[in-house]
């Protein structure tokens, strides 16, 4: 009788604070043991890593699947073609969101959320909560949500239809502070965006790239150190995320230096693209890459670099929210609509992990231990996931990246397992794509082919992050 179900051998093993070679074996979906050296006959089945980097399977911490929308517009990818290309892209855990829309229950909000997941995932999953309508009834309900695993909330500074009042903002920190858990918190001055749009339009500026320039960074920083202030007031940890500039990463840098305990997030898009990629003149094209905050300039880009390298940013995530660039998404309101009516969010789940690890690790701008940390570890720690996820110990799930970093793969969209129409980064070449991808010790990702089954995700309840708070 074989003792393993599997057995990894000649690993290359990385994980947040360790780099060694060994072999894994893996029975009933995770990992039992890690040894310099494992009996192959021993097991059922063998995969031979030949000395190639093994990491955790990744934790998207902010993707969007299947999400309503307030102004009719359709996510091109559901539970089933985003966790497809998660896994083709070495994700194998991903942290969509149940959105409560004005006037609705938290409660109604999970329960239609998980009726859009149930039996599609391929790979595991958890939901945040968006809190747009911080009522007392809303409030109210958010001990017994916590209780059931939905530990984190997201919170928006902008957005008419999603934003919450500095108030209601106190209101839900004060909440999550009480309970343990974590709240995200897009920030970037709605009234700046607004102030800048109007005096945009009236000039007659509404092609893409002016999206940038209404989305200052200004309005960013002032807004990051707002959120940093209302959490100071309320002594409580918060995640920033989605930061693009210097300038709000320097609100970060100043606050940590403070002593407080502010966590931020970053996404590819702030290192791989600039606000020239939503266009140099007026055509329609950049809309593919309208996104809050935009893409910023080349000084944001190495600040970004810099943050990820040093610590200042404590996890990396997509933000995936891919609309197709049809009449259900980008051109929603047109062909030629101005950019304040196009859907914001770009596709991101199945590029993340490739190109850090190409331009980060194999660049030597970032340690492989810091790859899995921002990538992995981290992500799974401020969101309850871990020692489950996150990391290669035993015990742990069998969420394993085998990782081919010898190629020169240059991206398309049609390589890709996303039902998004476009990539943001196609023609880009990239040093590295996961060989094999594992989960639960299962290979849904091998040989350039997707293996996963819908329907084999399971839904993870998580546990608090700050269980002494209170």
């Amino acid at each position: 009788m074989p003792t393993y179900d599997l057995i990894v051998k000649n690993a290359d093993i990385v994980t947040a604070s360790d780099r060694y070679r060994g072999d894994i074996g893996i029975n009933d979906g995770k990992i039992s043991v890690i040894a310099a050296s494992l009996d192959a006959s021993q097991a059922q089945q063998v995969i031979d890593a030949n000395g190639r980097m093994v990491t955790p399977g990744g934790v998207d911490a902010h993707c969007h699947l299947d999400q309503p929308s307030t102004d009719g517009s359709q996510s091109a990818d559901d539970f089933i073609s985003g966790t497809r290309s998660a896994a083709c892209g070495g994700t194998t855990t991903v942290i969509p969101f149940a959105m409560q829309f004005k006037g609705q229950s938290l409660q109604d909000a999970v329960a239609d959320y998980h009726q859009r997941a149930a039996g599609k995932a391929c790979i595991d999953y958890a939901f945040h909560l968006i809190i747009t309508d911080a009522n007392p009834a809303t409030i109210a309900e958010l001990p017994a949500l916590v209780s059931q695993g939905y530990t984190s909330f997201k919170i928006y500074m902008t957005y008419e239809t999603l934003k919450l009042s500095d108030l209601h903002i106190l209101e839900v920190l004060d909440t999550a502070r009480q309970l343990g858990a974590i709240a995200m918190i897009h920030a970037e001055n709605d009234d700046c965006i607004s102030w800048l749009t109007q005096r945009l339009k009236k000039q007659g500026k509404t092609a893409p790239r002016y999206h940038a320039l209404a989305h200052s960074p200004i309005g960013e920083r002032e807004a990051t150190h707002r959120a940093i202030s209302l959490a100071e007031l309320v002594d409580v940890p918060i995640l920033l995320v989605h930061v693009s500039s210097r300038a709000a990463i320097e609100q970060i840098y100043w606050a940590r230096g403070q002593g407080m305990n502010i966590f931020s997030e970053t996404c590819p898009q702030y290192l791989f693209l600039t606000a020239e990629d939503l266009g140099i003149d007026d055509s329609f094209h950049g809309a593919k890459c309208i996104c809050s905050p935009p893409p910023r300039d080349s000084d944001s880009q190495n600040a970004v670099w810099d943050a990820l390298a040093n610590g200042t940013f404590t996890i990396f995530s997509s933000d995936h929210c891919p609309f197709n660039n049809d009449a259900t998404g980008k051109k929603l309101h047109g062909e030629n609509a101005s950019f304040d009516l196009v859907p914001n969010g770009i596709a991101g789940l199945e590029t993340r992990l490739p190109l850090l690890m190409s331009e980060g690790v194999l660049q030597q701008r970032i340690s492989a231990q810091r790859f899995v940390d921002l990538t992995a570890t981290a992500p799974a720690k401020l969101y309850g996931l871990y020692p489950q996820k996150g990391t290669i110990a035993p015990g742990s799930d069998a969420d394993l990246v085998i990782w081919d970093t010898h190629i020169r793969q240059v991206i398309s969209n049609e390589m890709l397992h996303s039902n998004a129409d476009h990539t943001a980064y196609e023609g880009k070449e990239v040093q590295a794509w996961p060989a094999i991808t594992l989960s639960h010790g299962i290979a849904v990702w091998r040989d350039q082919q997707f293996l996963g089954e819908q329907g084999n995700g399971r839904f993870i309840a998580r546990a608090v992050p700050f269980p002494s708070a209170g």
